[in-house]
């Protein structure tokens, strides 16, 4: 049984597992001054939904040595200011333990449950259930830097791009369900197949997906026959000028809106495309975080 840490001087504000179970009472708390630390209101969302780590459910490995509150802090500020990992500033945690962190959460499918615990808190206090039925999928072009190799990057003909291509497919609300980064010479429908595939395992509720023209075709009839969704196609009329708000569509282009905020997402610096995936989830949790803390502090 875990016993909790004796502290000689004042119990630290955050209440982790790693300060209260693990080593990290060894460290010094932070001090908590960028924009993209969590705040008090925050955090009191984010502990209660972290995954309990794998030496707290006897899985083996040696308790964590540093606050979990700061190494959250230490990967949005990476996402938000898009800086190296070897930038990262001094009174974070070192950095190659903040990487470890990352990508323990993303080798484990750690931040995707996150994510999903996030997302679902968010639905429940907007009213809805915490399992959509419907959704929007679409996908983005980025340029890709110069660590990524020429096995996962492409040309994308029609935006003219060299680098990588997200597809997501987002709620109604402009959640995010699911996202797939592929080399951007892969076709929308193509990548759809796989994509609404695996959001459909995910989310047995999901009815309706709307889409842009660009994925008309065969898709439509295999959604309906093999993953029984209706792909309801929204298309921009002939007589349109200018730019004109379409229905649904516009609640994916606000995710990337979102996404374009986080410098990191601005261009594909990620090796691999499990990281460029991850980067997208903790992007997605910062949005999410500062909707209920905002949606708290309204009801108080």
């Amino acid at each position: 049984m875990l016993v909790p840490v004796e502290f000689n001087s004042s119990a630290p504000s955050c209440g982790c597992s790693a300060h209260r179970f693990g080593n990290a009472a060894d460290h010094p708390e932070r001090v908590r001054r960028y924009p993209s630390d969590l705040t008090d209101a925050e955090w009191s969302v984010v502990w209660p939904l972290l995954p309990v780590p794998g030496w707290m459910r006897g899985r083996g490995g040696q308790p964590e040595a540093y606050c979990h509150r700061a190494i959250l802090d230490a990967i949005r500020y990476l996402v938000d200011n898009g800086i190296k990992w070897r930038a990262m500033p001094a009174d974070f945690p070192p950095w190659d333990r903040v990487y470890a962190f990352f990508r323990r959460w993303r080798d484990h499918a750690l931040v995707r449950e996150f994510h999903k615990r996030l997302r679902g808190r968010v639905r429940e206090e907007a009213g809805r259930d915490a399992e959509p039925t419907a959704g929007v999928i679409d996908s983005q072009s980025v340029k890709a830097d110069a660590v990524v190799g020429a096995d996962s990057r492409g040309f994308d003909g029609g935006k003219l791009i060299n680098g990588r291509k997200r597809h997501v497919v987002v709620d109604t609300l402009g959640l995010l369900l699911s996202v797939m980064v592929t080399s951007a010479d892969i076709g929308d429908r193509t990548a759809a197949k796989v994509l609404l595939e695996r959001v459909t395992d995910a989310h047995h509720r999901l009815e309706l997906v709307w889409a842009d023209g660009g994925y008309t075709g065969s898709l439509v009839e295999h959604c309906l026959a093999a993953l029984a969704l209706v792909l309801a196609i929204v298309k921009r009329s002939d007589d349109m000028r200018g730019f004109v708000v379409l229905p649904k569509r516009w609640i994916v282009e606000r995710l990337f809106a979102h996404l374009m905020r986080s410098r990191r997402l601005v261009r594909d610096f990620e090796r691999s495309i499990s990281s460029a995936e991850a980067m997208i989830y903790w992007s997605m949790t910062m949005v999410m975080t500062r909707r209920l803390a905002r949606s708290r502090s309204a009801r108080a």
